[in-house]
This record gives C-alpha cells, structure tokens and sequence, in this order.
C-alpha cells in the first residue's frame, strides 16, 4: 500500500467481524510497529494480545473503561484486544534517571503514541480495524492481564477485521494548521 494513501484511508473502526486474527498476521504488524523511532531508539512500546473472550469482557467492563460505553461496546466485540505498554523511565532519560528533556517522563507517551500510530497503520495495511483508546482505569486492567513488572499501560487498541468502513472526519485546511515564521 502506498504510505501516504494508508495514512489517509486509515479510520478508527469500532465495529468488527467475529473473526479470529492470525498470529502471524499480528506479529507481522508489530514486526513493522518495531521501526517506530524513539528516543534515542529506546524502543520502549511492548504488545500484550488478549484473545482470552472473558478477559476481553472484563477489560471493557464498566470498571476498566470507566464508565465510558462508547468504548466499552468497542471493546466487548472485538476479536482481540492489544495492550500497547511502554518500559518506564527509558525514553526521555539519561542512564543516571535524571530527565534527558523538560518534558519530563511525558517523552514515553509521545513514544507510545508513535509505536501506536505505526501499529495501527500496519494493521491497516492487512486489512485490519484499530481504534486507540485512552480512556481506561489502569490498575483494574492490571488485575485481569498481567503487566511486567516495570511497564505500565499507554493504550488499548481493541483490533479484528472491520464490519464498518466510515467516512473520512471532516479534516482542518492546511492554512488553519500551519504558521510561517
């Protein structure tokens, strides 16, 4: 697929066939989500699957999605469901622990996002859904799915083969997005 065309046509799908999503097709995605860059190629993004139905139902439970039923509908209907982690005090730090950058330990989720928007990408390219989803109780989900120990939770992308193609959301002119100085 040509990037620029996957980059536009991508949507976030929230609606998905019940179809299971082959190992190897995930671990093609995050073969090509590896090439993210990072802070001083920290590579800190790691991928947990849940494939488990009873651990997806309690994930988007009432709970761990905070009330938020948009999600929690996204969420119980998915084939699979990835938590996107991220290795903690890495990315946007020196060796010593002290802070690389002013933004402080914020430097990891910047990471995440990208390693999340390239996953998200390649699973586009397969002919898979994603939706990345941000509102959720972290310490609920860390008591359905195991979390290593010095990692912690930066998104929940549910993903499986779409059931929906939505309409591009109306997108800002150029002219309101840039400033020339």
């Amino acid at each position: 697929m040509e990037l620029v065309k996957g980059i536009r046509e991508r949507r976030s799908i929230r609606k998905f066939k019940d179809m299971f999503v082959p190992h190897d097709v995930i671990e093609e995605m995050i073969e090509t989500a590896s090439f993210a860059p990072s802070w001083k190629n920290t590579q800190i993004a790691r991928y947990i699957v849940v494939e488990d139905k009873e651990k997806i139902k309690a994930i988007a439970g009432d709970e761990c999605m905070m009330g938020f039923s948009y999600n929690m509908k996204t969420l119980s209907q998915a084939p699979a469901v990835v938590i996107l982690t991220m290795i903690k005090g890495r990315s946007g730090y020196e060796r010593d622990g002290s802070f690389s950058t002013p933004k402080g330990d914020r430097w990891e989720m910047f990471d995440a996002g990208i390693a999340a928007q390239t996953f998200c990408l390649a699973a586009h390219e397969k002919g898979l859904g994603t939706v990345i989803v941000g509102v959720f109780d972290e310490s609920k989900i860390s008591d359905i799915v195991k979390i290593p120990e010095g990692q912690q939770i930066a998104a929940i992308i549910p993903i499986g083969y779409p059931d929906i193609e939505p309409d591009a959301p109306k997108r800002k002119s150029v002219s309101e997005l840039v400033s020339f100085i």
